[in-house]
């Protein structure tokens, strides 16, 4: 999916996630694609950067290709904001998300962040910032 369309997708699953208080789009700046979470009284910056999959161009749309929606671990909106997020995109079930990696439980990790990988084969990383 690529970034716009996600982000907008984003939008509207955290505006209907309980543990929300608000959600804003960023527009201009540096981080294109960016929005911001109001969650557990702390806010979050989040930039969606994609990746087309392989031999697609930015020029035709992808084809949405649906699968088995992504395993994943619940965690509270006071825990990890990375792993948090994960969890709210994993809780709609999509049957676009083929996988859900958050990027603090991997080893010697630098920052928080999601990949998100399709069924059709692009990527959405979401880093905090």
């Amino acid at each position: 999916m690529r970034p716009l369309d996600y982000r907008d997708y984003l939008v509207d699953l955290l505006k209907n996630t309980p543990d929300v208080q608000r959600v804003d789009v960023i527009e201009g700046g540096p981080h294109p694609y960016a929005l911001t979470v109001t969650t557990a009284g702390s806010e979050q910056r989040w930039q969606i950067i994609g990746q087309l999959a392989e031999g697609a161009k930015h020029d035709t749309p992808t084809a949405a290709v649906n699968g088995q929606p992504a395993a994943w671990k619940a965690s509270p909106a006071n825990g990890p904001a990375d792993a948090w997020l994960a969890s709210v995109i994993g809780a709609a079930d999509s049957p676009d998300t083929r996988l859900i990696e958050v990027w603090s439980t991997r080893e010697g990790k630098s920052s928080e962040g999601v990949t998100v990988f399709f069924h059709n084969g692009e990527r959405a990383f979401l880093r905090k910032f």
